[in-house]
């Protein structure tokens, strides 16, 4: 599918991004866990996560508002259209509630089911990720690619959903990297390990159970960048996929081993 979006909606999208990046930016340095809820056993949401949406949705509609919106927060929004916009507004919601920088924004535009734009924005890193369907992915401007590590030298991330089986997945994964002796870690921003795999940081990247709105601007970024995705089983990733593997597609199907 060509490119199906134009510099309006790739402006707003940015604009979007940064705005809510100045919210967000300034409750983190003044905030107090106790504003912290809970809304599963595993996952929190804060009044931020909150505030974050409401301008990244009021900007969307205000100037599309024949789009449709997926948020985590508030759900699905607007009148069945082509376009399809999802919204993470605080992706690392952990990370931000105890000053650890490893947070987002992710924000992405979908046309007839296929991402077209992905952004992902850490405000105290200062770093802007950006991909649009054909075009390359950049971080703050500049063109990137995924890395040409491999094996022994590969640093692999892996994320999980509040699901108990998803988790009990992650986990052996995590013991297989670690027992063969990889380097293994969990981040705590599915958006920023997908841009880091993008821009080369780190190698892969593997979630059970993940959500369209903590992936979906990724996979564009690592798309973009020369790298691969796929779901956990080794085939093509899907907003409907229950889970994602990306990679710099070097070992790609040694980690869907790996993984099963």
């Amino acid at each position: 599918m060509k490119l199906m979006i134009n510099a309006k909606m790739m402006k707003v999208a940015a604009a979007a991004a940064l705005a809510a990046g100045r919210e967000l930016y300034k409750r983190y340095e003044k905030f107090n866990r106790a504003e912290v809820k809970f809304k599963s056993s595993r996952e929190i949401v804060t009044k931020a996560d909150l505030a974050s949406e409401r301008i990244i949705k009021q900007m969307i509609k205000d100037n599309f508002p024949s789009h449709q919106i997926l948020s985590e927060e508030s759900g699905l929004s607007g009148q069945q259209s082509p376009y399809f916009w999802i919204v993470d507004p605080l992706d690392g919601t952990t990370n931000f509630s105890m000053h650890n920088p490893l947070w987002s924004i992710s924000i992405a535009l979908c046309y007839q089911g296929e991402v077209q734009l992905g952004i992902v924005f850490a405000p105290v890193l200062g770093e802007i990720f950006v991909a649009a369907k054909g075009a390359g992915a950049f971080l703050n401007g500049q063109p990137m690619k995924v890395s040409d590590k491999r094996a022994k030298a590969a640093i692999n991330t892996f994320c999980h959903s509040s699901n108990l089986k998803d988790l009990k997945q992650a986990l052996r994964y995590y013991e297989k990297q670690k027992l063969d002796n990889f380097d293994c870690r969990q981040l705590g921003s599915a958006a920023i390990e997908l841009a880091y795999v993008a821009s080369g940081r780190i190698e892969s990247i593997g979630i059970p159970g993940a959500n369209a709105w903590d992936v979906a601007a990724g996979v564009l970024l690592v798309s973009e960048a020369k790298g691969r995705v796929t779901d956990l089983l080794g085939q093509r990733w899907g907003l409907k996929s229950k889970g994602i593997l990306a990679s710099n597609g070097l070992d790609h199907a040694k980690l869907v081993r790996s993984w099963r």
